[in-house]
């Protein structure tokens, strides 16, 4: 009798085939059940930020101040960066440091600045790492009762008028206002 060569394919039992496909089902609800715990955060996206920046560009160009507009995400990594016609070599890094600590601390850097003046105890945030630049100008973005990234304005003659810049972004975007309002006259 002569054996025939034929290919063999694996034949599975069933239980073996049920067994698999539990472990796999089971699996996959563990994967989702770890992903349902991951925390969900909003993202500042870049037609906003373009749109913030653009708006305090304008403010201090109105004002006639030329400066740097500089908006970062949640993380402090930069978004978008603008600087303005005849605006100092300078007003790009301070900008751009303004929102990175503005983010970083969740805070806006006038605040930052008078707590770290009132309280020598706290003269050691200026030297958290070197994009930290404790000056106003800085301002957390809050949308939604969320940190979604951060405004610096560097340039104008006084850190409230970088602060009333930066704010004009805020404004234009609908963020939660971090500066008061100027007092009428």
């Amino acid at each position: 009798m002569a054996l025939i060569n034929r290919p063999q394919g694996i034949v599975w039992p069933h239980a073996l085939v049920i067994a698999l496909a539990l472990v796999l089902v089971l699996g996959f609800a563990q994967v989702v059940a770890a992903a349902e715990e991951l925390p969900r955060e909003a993202a500042l996206p870049l037609t906003l930020a373009s749109k913030a920046a653009a708006a305090a560009q304008e403010k201090c160009k109105q004002d006639g101040y030329r400066v740097s507009a500089a908006v970062v995400d949640r993380t402090g990594v930069i978004k978008v960066l603008m600087r303005g016609d005849g605006a100092g070599p300078h007003t790009t890094n301070s900008s751009s440091k303004k929102a990175y600590t503005a983010a970083s601390l969740r805070r806006p850097t006038s605040e930052l600045a008078e707590l770290v003046a009132k309280t020598p105890a706290l003269q050691g945030l200026r030297d958290i790492d070197d994009k930290i630049l404790i000056l106003g100008g800085g301002l957390p973005i809050e949308i939604g009762g969320e940190i979604v990234g951060a405004i610096g304005v560097g340039g104008a003659p006084g850190a409230h008028l970088d602060d009333a810049c930066a704010q004009a972004g805020l404004d234009s975007i609908g963020a939660a206002p971090k500066v008061p309002p100027p007092a009428a006259k």
